[in-house]
């Protein structure tokens, strides 16, 4: 759990505001290979720690669209434990997927992963490139690439927290400021973390249509997924590295919430919520259920309980996804003050809706 992560290192893997869609960072439509009746989209997981929202939500949108065959796919067969809180059982390995498919995926997404240099990533990455897949970095899931050799000369964006890294490391990537997400060829990266659910939708509208990706926006409360974004408003600053500081130092303050698993759950929602509470370091968040449970889109959720033991029940039952983040920001506001929440904002790369109508309405010449 994150408390055994120190402060630097939690935020050095964290990973939508904006209105009306763009046209300048469009990923080419889907063109039909191998005789598919519908385009393979692998979900790439790292056992050891993979991004929650990062991974869930793409895979839940893309399955609740049901235009595409969607695999999570994991570098190992097993549990993958996901950042900063729950778990769940990937539906094959990289060596399982390689045998079932071995003309590979038509669009590989990456997550941000604890360890970025792996090399049977990076060699699963690269071999999926050069097969001609689509490959999408979400949040700092772009630090594979880059390690992969794909971003050279390309452009790219990544969380703001990886700025200073990505332009050291990786002089020759051209990299993007104030965009959720950017396109490149057949090459696509995303801002932090919240940028998973309007990068997901540019996906599925490459695959399927503007309309089928504004009817599932509707569904889920996204306004629009244009790749509009003001990157540089986000940061820590002093007030916030000390409100971190301060409360993963208050041990006595800390809590531990129950979340219910339930056959059927809503995982894109669920994802958004409970990744915000469990970034606050003061909670922490368990799933709880008597056996492990699968999700509405099929993902294999794994409990850290069997039944609550009095722990108290984690805050939330918003309708929509945009709605579960919305909630859960201005509870913890309510809980832990506006400094947390800002903290916790600020990991998510997120402006609450309201706030980033406002802040556009602003830059209106």
């Amino acid at each position: 759990m994150y408390r055994k992560w120190p402060i630097a290192g939690l935020l050095g893997l964290l990973c939508f505001a904006g209105y009306a869609h763009a046209t300048d960072e469009r990923l080419p439509s889907y063109q039909p290979r191998f005789e598919r009746e519908q385009p393979v989209v692998v979900v790439l997981a790292q056992n050891q720690m993979t991004e929650l929202t990062d991974f869930v939500v793409p895979l839940g949108v893309l399955r609740r669209a049901g235009v595409t065959k969607v695999l999570a796919v994991a570098t190992d067969p097993g549990t993958v434990q996901l950042m900063p809180a729950l778990s769940l059982r990937a539906e094959a390995s990289i060596d399982e997927f390689q045998r079932q498919f071995p003309q590979g995926a038509d669009y590989l997404i990456v997550p941000a992963v604890h360890d970025s240099q792996e090399p049977r990533l990076l060699d699963f990455i690269g071999q999926q490139a050069a097969l001609g897949a689509n490959v999408i970095g979400i949040c700092d899931g772009v630090l594979p690439l880059a390690y992969a050799g794909l971003l050279d000369g390309r452009r790219a964006t990544g969380h703001w927290y990886s700025r200073e890294q990505r332009l050291s490391d990786f002089p020759t990537t051209l990299w993007q400021e104030n965009r959720r997400y950017v396109v490149d060829g057949r090459l696509m990266t995303t801002a932090g973390v919240s940028a998973a659910l309007p990068a997901s939708l540019a996906l599925l509208e490459a695959i399927a249509g503007t309309p089928k990706a504004s009817a599932l926006a509707q569904e889920l409360g996204v306004r629009d997924w244009s790749p509009q974004h003001d990157s540089e408003v986000f940061t820590l600053g002093s007030q916030g590295y000390l409100t971190a500081a301060g409360n993963y130092l208050a041990r006595w303050k800390h809590e531990t919430f129950a979340v219910a698993l339930h056959p059927g759950m809503d995982e894109i929602s669920l994802a958004l919520r409970v990744d915000s509470w469990a970034r606050t370091f003061r909670t922490e968040v368990q799933g709880m259920a008597r056996e492990p449970v699968l999700s509405a889109s099929g993902l294999e959720f794994i409990p850290q309980r069997t039944e609550a033991k009095k722990l108290p029940e984690l805050p939330g039952g918003a309708t929509t996804a945009m709605q579960a983040l919305d909630e859960a920001l201005t509870a913890i506001a309510g809980r832990y003050g506006a400094s947390t929440r800002s903290l916790v904002a600020a990991q998510l790369e997120y402006r609450p809706q309201e706030q980033a109508r406002q802040h556009m309405e602003m830059l209106k010449p």
